[in-house]
């Protein structure tokens, strides 16, 4: 069997835009691909046991979330206010990661009543860019270049949004941690992002994210507008938290998977062995063709 990190994956590498070139081949091997998405610990990522964070909660004491805001907003130094969405950013600062697509609306970003708090490192060009606009526009951005795990968790549990468009994602982990915080995930309907988040419908309330498909820096910040007027609706905006945090995004689902996958893997092997076996005939090698007229 071949296994990559999620199904939806497993049918991009199918593709030509994804597939590297090795596409022809895959296809040729179809019925031997699968997608298993990838799992978090649940004991390191767990925000009523995080001792990292200002404040614990889980999904029926939600509420208490804000806690963690203020006190993300006071360790950036942004305004401390709880009615001020605020969007986390962690990722590496590559175009792969949609960069290109954020890049050309922070123009409309900074015209939104949003905090965003980005950490990651990359390109210097985008590097540059959330400098400047943390420089720019203090009030609403604060941009630590690098990475730090501590206020990476930080961002996890103060953040309202995660911001994720990327141009591809086998998997994906930050959506996962994301999910676990009940810190609404932004996505790209790609890779591992499709498989995971489930867009958000709040008439029927279901739902665990905001997602859009074209990769086009207007749908993205399409629903980022969408995004932030769900926000200014308390008793929808705690249901979409809640589909979140009950979202199971543990190993514990993956591995059963896995489990299955590789028993597969095992009768396959067996299946090729004997008919290997079969193929070579009683002396333990392929009988030659006889010479023609012998």
């Amino acid at each position: 069997v071949v296994n990559t990190v999620s199904n939806r994956y497993a049918e991009e590498i199918l593709t030509p835009e994804y597939g590297e070139k090795m596409d022809p081949l895959l296809r040729a091997f179809r019925g031997k691909l699968h997608g298993i998405i990838n799992g978090i610990d649940y004991e390191v990522f767990d925000p009523l046991t995080d001792a990292s964070i200002a404040a614990r909660y889980d999904v029926n004491t939600v509420e208490k979330k804000v806690e963690n805001k203020l006190a993300l907003q006071n360790e950036v130094g942004l305004p401390q206010d709880p009615a001020i969405p605020v969007i986390g950013l962690i990722s590496r600062l590559y175009d792969q990661k949609g960069l290109d697509l954020i890049a050309n609306i922070m123009w409309g970003l900074m015209r939104l009543n949003l905090q965003l708090v980005v950490l990651g490192a990359g390109d210097a060009r985008y590097e540059k860019m959330f400098r400047a606009n943390a420089r720019d526009n203090p009030q609403k951005v604060a941009a630590t270049i690098g990475f730090k795990p501590v206020l990476a968790q930080h961002i996890y549990a103060g953040s309202d949004l995660f911001l994720m468009p990327s141009r591809f994602e086998p998997c994906g982990l930050g959506q996962l941690i994301s999910l676990r915080y009940g810190t609404i995930p932004i996505v790209r309907a790609t890779g591992g992002l499709a498989d995971t988040i489930a867009d958000w419908d709040p008439v029927k309330q279901t739902g665990n994210g905001f997602v859009f498909s074209a990769y086009d820096h207007w749908d993205l910040y399409a629903q980022v507008v969408r995004a932030l007027e769900n926000f200014r609706q308390p008793a929808l905006w705690r249901r979409l938290q809640a589909n979140a945090m009950s979202t199971d995004v543990s190993w514990a689902n993956s591995a059963d998977k896995y489990v299955r996958l590789y028993h597969t893997a095992i009768a396959n092997h067996a299946e090729a062995t004997e008919y290997s076996a079969t193929a070579a005939g009683p002396y333990g090698w392929s009988e030659p063709e006889k010479a023609a007229g012998s």
